[in-house]
């Protein structure tokens, strides 16, 4: 019996056409599931031509402006922080968890009259875009209600747990009247306790607008403070909140901004 010859070149052409589709695919589904951020340059530029701001606010459109965030549950050293940031006139913001929320309202309310900014971040630290629906819209609700019993606001900023989001995420935080707020620079200070780490990759990725990550409840991460504050006020940098970084437009429910 005559065996038939193999054809290498055509099988050849036949895996790179499935090579090629499959490639094709994937780009198609990352590109489907990338999110559209919008910078606080970008925000401002949409304002009406000429808005103005609140009286005595810093206007970003002239000022070098940084925003400092903090990331966590509003207990101990949050005190010491606000200390620090009263000193060097650092109006920021906290994304709060909700869990531990009422085992410190005299810091909360403090928070909000030193003149900073309160957002959410969700009640237990839930990777939001590996729960349901129900599950994100509770996380962010609960907390945000929590917020609003003790500062008689609620929130209308959200920061997703390791910034992690998708179209189900933006989708409920717009139900909700919230816009996500990523950044533009951490520290990691969550990996380590070396305080003069921390304090260098700051300010090597600090930049005008920029949007600065920290947890205040990391070991290294107050000591580093003090020269971090320092050295940006001596680099020129007003600090601000995430809305006054924005400012005169207003951040978008369900939107992503970094």
């Amino acid at each position: 019996m005559k065996i038939p010859k193999r054809r290498p070149r055509l099988l050849t052409l036949l895996t790179l056409a499935v090579v090629a589709a499959v490639t094709l695919t994937v780009a198609m589904v990352i590109q489907a599931n990338r999110m559209e951020t919008l910078s606080p340059r970008e925000e401002r530029d949409r304002a009406e031509s000429g808005a103005g701001l609140p009286s005595g606010q810093v206007d970003c459109r002239k000022a070098k402006c940084i925003a400092l965030t903090f990331d966590g549950n509003p207990g101990e050293p949050t005190d010491r922080l606000m200390d620090l940031l009263k000193e060097y006139e650092a109006p920021s913001t906290f994304f709060l968890e909700g869990r531990r929320i009422h085992k410190f309202p005299d810091v909360v309310r403090r928070i909000a009259k030193d003149g900073h900014e309160i957002g959410d971040h969700t009640w237990t630290h839930a990777v939001l875009t590996d729960v349901s629906d129900t599950r994100i819209r509770e996380e962010l609700r609960r907390t945000a209600r929590a917020i609003s019993s003790i500062t008689g606001s609620e929130p209308t900023l959200m920061r997703p747990p390791q910034g992690r989001t998708d179209d189900r995420v933006s989708k409920v935080s717009k139900e909700l009247g919230m816009a996500q707020v990523l950044w533009t620079v951490t520290a990691k200070d969550y990996e380590t306790d070396d305080t003069a780490l921390i304090t260098e990759r700051v300010l090597e990725g600090a930049g005008r607008d920029g949007i600065i990550l920290l947890h205040p409840l990391h070991k290294g991460t107050l000591p580093a403070m003090p020269s971090i504050l320092k050295a940006l006020s001596e680099q020129g940098y007003t600090f601000v909140t995430v809305s006054q970084l924005l400012a005169p437009a207003k951040a978008e429910p369900g939107g992503i901004y970094k």
